[in-house]
């Protein structure tokens, strides 16, 4: 097999775990597999490097700066790899090898960066690249960061430009878990995930693959996240199965939009559950969900309205809490799902205001972490697709 293998800052935040590290890579290499390594900074030499710039600094000298970090690295790995009798060279910007080339804004260079990274593919047998993560260079050989998560990013670029069978993110956590283990009981693994499930965990707090690196995986390169403790890096861990896909789809049938409203709502817990749960017993989906202060609003399929009316009717009636319910028909869904839709800001903006321009009226937008969807009236669904279709 051809792996890119990443470790993090915690892998090799001491000695011991450098020395870890060098064993699971030279086991994989006596195995037969082509090895590629990409190294954060050690621990949080990064956070410490920018913590201590309290001075006005230039973009290119804190970027010279920050590298210091996964320079030290590579180079702590490769004389580790050198004493188990592997062949390694670290590879850092500047280096005639190097594989990643940005814009001056931190933007890949895809051509010139598939070259480089096919031209380090064809030196893999019985050499081990160890490349800094984090870190890029531009045209004028001037240090770059592509950002935060930078280190993900690399090696998974690399395992897609570099037709690579596998990339394994070596953490400090024991792949995706159930829950953050340091607040529930019980969290346990889990061994496979999609994309789009981890895309939107990612976004929303999950530290395990930063979702800049995902936008490269695709169907064929699996990616795998695994524990720095478990000392093999062709087995176990969290399987990150799929690729992202950028998608815009309008829903066919007509969707039905009931509100209930009741000023109360936002004081009082379970009302949400209460209304679910009696849609759910009556045998009735719910496609989308929107709340406001005083207001709840069901997305239901057209068809269905005149059984879920009378449904949440009752609940109104049973209680002093809410106050009435109200039905509309006729609705369509726009969905725009994209990878790169948290990187873009104003992306919503852009979306919304041609909408209004041609006097659409929007009944709702429900935004999610790497979705959109516009809910307008049946009769403007055609120019509304047009619109997103056009815009994003």
């Amino acid at each position: 097999m051809r792996v890119v293998a990443k470790f993090g800052g915690t892998s090799l935040g001491t000695g011991e775990r450098i020395n870890r590290a060098a064993d699971s890579i030279a086991a994989a290499v006596e195995a037969g597999h082509q090895i590629a390594v990409v190294a954060s900074a050690m621990g949080s030499t990064t956070d410490d490097l920018l913590d201590d710039i309290e001075f006005d600094v230039s973009d290119e000298d804190r970027a010279e700066i920050v590298s210091m970090g996964e320079r030290t690295s590579v180079r702590m790995l490769k004389a580790a790899l050198a004493a188990r009798d592997v062949e390694a060279l670290f590879l850092e910007p500047g280096s005639d090898e190097w594989p990643i080339i940005t814009n001056d804004v931190g933007e890949v260079d895809v051509e010139a960066t598939k070259k480089r990274a096919t031209d380090l593919a064809g030196q893999l047998d019985g050499v081990v690249p160890v490349i800094t993560g984090f870190l890029a260079q531009n045209e004028g050989g001037d240090i770059t960061t592509p950002g935060r998560g930078g280190s993900d990013t690399t090696a998974v670029m690399l395992g897609n430009y570099m037709n690579a069978d596998e990339v394994v993110i070596v953490t400090d956590v024991e792949g995706v878990m159930t829950g953050d283990p340091r607040v529930v009981e019980g969290a346990r693994n889990v061994g496979r995930i999609s994309v789009d499930e981890l895309r939107n965990l990612s976004f929303r707090g999950a530290e395990v693959v930063a979702p800049s690196a995902l936008s490269y995986k695709h169907e064929h390169l699996d990616v795998r996240v695994v524990h720095y403790q478990h000392g093999d890096l062709l087995t176990g861990g969290t399987q990150i199965e799929g690729e992202f896909q950028n998608l815009i789809d309008m829903q066919e049938q007509k969707l039905a939009c009931l509100t209930v409203a009741g000023r109360s709502i936002r004081n009082s817990p379970g009302i949400l559950a209460d209304l679910s749960d009696a849609l759910r017993n009556a045998g009735i989906n719910i496609d989308a969900v929107a709340s406001g202060m005083d207001s709840i609003t069901f997305y239901v399929d057209s068809e269905l309205a005149d059984e879920a009316e009378p449904v949440l009717h009752e609940q109104v009636v049973s209680g002093n809490t809410l106050s009435s319910v109200t039905v509309e028909d006729d609705i369509a869904v726009i969905r725009v799902t994209g990878g790169e839709l948290p990187n873009r800001p104003g992306v919503i903006q852009g979306v919304l205001t041609p909408i209004a321009d041609a006097g659409i009226n929007l009944h709702d937008v429900i935004t999610s972490a790497t979705s959109v969807a516009l809910f307008v009236a049946w009769d403007d669904r055609e120019e509304t697709l047009e619109i997103v279709q056009r815009e994003v």
